[in-house]
């Protein structure tokens, strides 16, 4: 068994991480399920309507971030959130009214930046 170095971010490293993990929609709908409950790979799979290797991939990423940490459960790997205090952060982002600029494109920029800037 070896154990791998965990970095410690700065406070603008770690908020860069959680805006990432935010910026697909597949990552943000897993951080909203497990801030309801931890959850499984399969199940999590099925409720979300994707395939176990995409939600794989979104997880690894998710644990990278440091946001999401597997608990091995015998056979099985439960998932939740790595801090009770991320869940109230994205409840806090759910409370938010943003007033924006229709003719901004930010969204449709594919995340390399706004145009309207």
């Amino acid at each position: 068994m070896y154990c791998r170095a965990v970095l410690t971010l700065t406070h603008t490293d770690a908020l860069a991480r959680f805006g990432h993990a935010l910026s697909d929609t597949t990552r943000t709908r897993i951080l909203l399920r497990l801030n309801r409950a931890p959850g499984y790979p399969s199940e999590l799979a099925e409720q979300l309507g994707v395939s176990r290797q995409i939600l794989s991939n979104h997880l690894s990423c998710l644990r990278g971030c440091g946001l999401v940490v597997a608990a091995p459960e015998g056979r099985r790997t439960r998932y939740e959130l790595a801090d009770p205090r991320i869940g109230a952060a994205l409840t806090d982002l759910l409370g938010l009214v943003l007033g924006v600029d229709p003719n901004c494109c930010c969204a449709g920029a594919g995340g390399n930046g706004c145009e309207c800037c």
